[in-house]
C-alpha cells in the first residue's frame, strides 16, 4: 500500500512540475492570438491521443466501451454529464490561463494555482465527503494566509487568479467522481467533446492555418509535453490519492512558475511576494506530511 500511494503521488506532482513550465513556450508564441493557439493546442492533442490509444491501447477502449454498454441508463447519463461539464471546466481554465499568461501577468497565472487548491480542496470535502485531518487544515489556513497576503498587491491579478482557478478546481473535482474508466480513454472523449465545442467558433473566427514551423513547434510541444502527459498523470493520480492532496499538488507549479518568472524572464520581486510563497511551498510539505515521510520510509526500506 505504501508503494502504490508513492506511486500515485508521484504521479500527481510531476505534472505541476510540468505545468509550472507552461509559461516559456506560451510567451514564445505571445504574438499569436490566444483562441488560435487554444484551438491548435486542443486540436493537436486529440489527433495524437487518439492515434497512441487506436495503435497501442485498443484493447483497453474495447474494455471501456463494453463495460459503458452494460451499465445502467442512469450511469450511462451520468458519465455523460460528467464528461460534458468536466470537459468544459477545462476548456475554459486553458483559454484564461493562456489570456492571463500572454495578456494580463505571468503572476496572475502562478497565483490562479495557488487559489485553485483551497477551493479543489474545499470541493472534495463538501461535495465528495473527503476527511481533511488537522494538519491538513492547518496546511490550508496557512495557505490562505500566503494567497491574502499577495493578494494585497493587484486586483486585477487576483480576480483573473479567481475565475482560473476556479475552472481548474470544478474539473478535479468532477474527475475524482468519474470511476470505473480507463483515464487516457476518458481524456481522449474530453478532447473530442471539446473539439465538437469549439469547432463552430474557430470556424467562425477562421483566417487560415498559421503557416509559422515556429509556430507549430511549439504547438507539438504544449500538445505533448504541457498537455497529453501531465493530464493523463494527474488524472492517474487520482486513482490513488484524494483530489484534497492533488489540489495541494498544485501549489508546486506557482513556485515553479514564479521562479520562472523572476528568473528567466526578469520579472521584479518584492518581499512580500517572497514571504507568500516561501508560506506556500511550507504550506505543501505541511499538506503532504504523511505521505513524504511515507515515501521516504519507502526508500530506507528498499535501501
Amino acid at each position: 500500500m505504501a508503494k502504490s500511494n508513492v506511486r500515485y503521488l508521484l504521479a500527481g506532482f510531476i505534472p505541476f512540475v510540468i505545468w509550472g513550465c507552461f509559461s516559456i513556450p506560451l510567451r514564445n508564441i505571445k504574438g499569436f492570438p490566444s483562441e488560435e493557439i487554444l484551438y491548435y493546442r486542443i486540436f493537436t492533442s486529440l489527433i495524437l491521443l487518439w492515434i497512441a490509444i487506436l495503435l497501442f491501447r485498443k484493447k483497453q477502449l474495447k474494455t471501456d466501451i463494453a463495460y459503458v454498454k452494460a451499465v445502467s441508463k442512469k450511469q450511462k447519463a451520468t458519465y455523460m454529464w460528467q464528461i460534458l461539464v468536466a470537459t468544459v471546466f477545462l476548456v475554459l481554465n486553458w483559454y484564461t490561463f493562456i489570456y492571463a499568461v500572454n495578456n494580463v501577468s505571468l503572476t496572475s497565472g502562478a497565483f490562479a494555482y495557488m487559489v485553485c487548491p483551497l477551493l479543489t480542496a474545499f470541493g472534495g470535502f463538501v461535495i465528495l465527503k473527503e476527511q481533511l485531518s488537522t494538519l491538513k487544515l492547518i496546511s490550508l489556513v496557512v495557505a490562505l494566509i500566503s494567497v491574502v497576503f499577495l493578494a494585497t498587491g493587484s486586483l486585477r491579478d487576483v480576480i483573473w487568479s479567481v475565475i482560473i482557478a476556479a475552472f481548474y478546481a470544478g474539473y478535479l473535482v468532477i474527475q475524482r467522481k468519474m470511476q470505473g474508466i480507463d483515464k487516457l480513454n476518458v481524456l481522449a472523449v474530453q478532447f473530442l467533446v471539446a473539439c465538437s465545442i469549439l469547432l463552430p467558433f474557430y470556424i467562425y473566427q477562421f483566417r487560415g492555418v498559421p503557416q509559422s514551423g515556429w509556430f507549430w513547434m511549439h504547438i507539438l510541444i504544449i500538445a505533448v509535453v504541457f498537455t497529453i502527459i501531465p493530464l493523463f498523470l494527474s488524472l492517474y493520480s487520482l486513482i490513488g490519492i484524494p483530489s484534497s492532496t492533488l489540489g495541494i499538488l498544485i501549489y508546486i507549479n506557482p513556485i515553479i512558475a514564479f521562479a520562472i518568472a523572476v528568473l528567466y524572464f526578469g520579472e521584479s520581486i518584492n518581499a512580500n511576494q517572497l514571504y507568500s510563497y516561501l508560506l506556500l511551498l511550507f504550506s505543501v510539505v505541511l499538506f503532504n506530511w504523511n505521505l513524504i515521510k511515507e515515501m521516504f520510509n519507502v526508500k530506507i526500506v528498499n535501501a
